[in-house]
């Protein structure tokens, strides 16, 4: 892959997102000590449960269990914050349930030795997946269409003080090529067809991991390899994601 590019970056004037960089001169603790949700108990109850479930990924696991979801969810659902639902997040968006943000994350990185480099998240949402993401990659690249979101998402990661976390404002379906290419692209929406956007910018060698619609008309879990004989797709179970829409909001 090529060099990273460095910080800050100059779009392009024909670009209508700009990257949110989400960072400080200090980094704060993903695990500050406390009672409560506060716990790292409670998380780690979570993962365990997640361990039960079939997770295996010792990156993906700490992931889970270092960021703190009740931060993300609205202030009347914290007490299901570590429960594994999907919660509502506004805007008729959710918060996916921890076993199928781990199962996509642990795919993304399947067969990787170490941290992933850098990674496009298609679908901020509220900010959560971009957290954990952070634990796995070096870089990331997280893009929402709507900007309430957007800016509920920039609240939300404050606290981390996440500096290889960057939020863009703009439509998802587009990618963002000014980061191109990534070593893995996964996205939180699902629509019939994967945008070649994606497919043209993610490295050789890379992998995607997106919810698509299939022939049935459900969704199901899609992977996309990038290699040099082409791209290999697997579809694998069904899930439930919202639609995967273009335009801004």
């Amino acid at each position: 892959m090529a060099q990273r590019p460095g910080f800050p970056i100059k779009l392009d004037q024909k670009t209508k997102s700009s990257p949110a960089k989400v960072q400080v001169t200090q980094t704060a603790p993903l695990h500050p000590q406390g009672l409560g949700l506060d716990s790292s108990a409670v998380r780690q109850r979570m993962v365990q449960k997640l361990a039960a479930q079939g997770l295996k990924d010792p990156m993906v696991l700490q992931a889970m269990g270092t960021v703190e979801r009740h931060r993300f969810v609205e202030s009347a659902l914290v007490n299901q914050a570590y429960e594994d639902t999907s919660l509502p997040i506004g805007l008729g968006q959710t918060i996916s349930k921890p076993n199928v943000v781990a199962r996509m994350m642990e795919l993304l990185r399947e067969g990787a030795a170490g941290k992933l480099g850098r990674v496009l998240e298609i679908g901020t949402g509220c900010g959560y997946q971009a957290a954990l993401l952070s634990q796995i990659a070096t870089e990331v690249y997280s893009i929402e269409r709507l900007k309430g979101l957007h800016e509920k998402a920039r609240a939300n990661l404050r606290h981390f003080r996440l500096a290889n976390v960057h939020l863009l404002f703009g439509d998802g379906m587009l990618g963002y090529p000014q980061g191109a290419p990534y070593a893995a692209i996964i996205s939180a929406a699902g629509g019939e067809n994967l945008p070649q956007a994606w497919l043209d910018q993610l490295a050789m060698g890379g992998r995607l991991v997106a919810p698509t619609v299939t022939t049935h008309g459900q969704q199901a879990l899609m992977v996309v390899d990038k290699t040099p004989e082409g791209l290999k797709q697997t579809v694998l179970e069904a899930v439930h994601f919202v639609p995967l829409k273009s335009g801004i909001s």
